[in-house]
């Protein structure tokens, strides 16, 4: 056999074996089919909202399931006027807003006037627990992005959709 041919040979067996036992690799145990996930706005799958929110609003799941453990991202879609009445969740909220005018106000009762604009391009949080209300200005498009699974809870019962004392659209 050819010393060059050998010497090629030779250093791809040992480069094959070298990867396959992930000692040197900083990417053992991933999986190698690595892939880019890209949402265009015109691509998103929009579905009515879980039952937790009012009608009228969409979402589109980006990442993960936010019913579940583990990181999520979503997206809202929510029409002109779109109320969400006090409520709380039991993590983190972190919203940034696509497009129109989000708007968020803290405490137990709702006030329309109490509230502060978030624009497109506004990035929010707030931490786990704490009362407040958000209603929209314009088609409003929200993203959230956090560890699940997300829920939220209404400060007064009769509040929630699913309790079906919420008056119809």
């Amino acid at each position: 056999m050819n010393r060059n041919v050998f010497l090629a040979l030779a250093v791809a067996v040992a480069l094959a074996a070298a990867l396959r036992s992930g000692d040197d690799d900083p990417h053992a145990g991933r999986t190698r089919d690595m892939r880019i996930s890209v949402f265009a706005p015109q691509s998103l799958d929009w579905a009515d909202a879980p039952p937790s929110l009012p009608r009228g609003a969409k979402i589109a799941v980006l990442e993960g399931d936010p019913t579940k453990d583990g990181p999520f991202v979503f997206r809202a879609k929510l029409p002109d006027g779109y109320r969400i009445p006090p409520h709380t969740h039991p993590k983190e909220e972190r919203i940034t807003v696509i497009s129109g005018t989000f708007n968020v106000g803290m405490g137990d009762t709702f006030n329309q006037t109490k509230t502060q604009a978030m624009p497109a391009g506004t990035y929010g949080h707030w931490p786990a627990g704490m009362k407040h209300f958000v209603w929209a200005k314009g088609e409003t498009v929200i993203q959230f992005h956090g560890m699940g699974p997300w829920s939220l809870q209404y400060v007064n019962p009769d509040d929630d959709p699913r309790s079906g004392k919420q008056p119809k659209p």
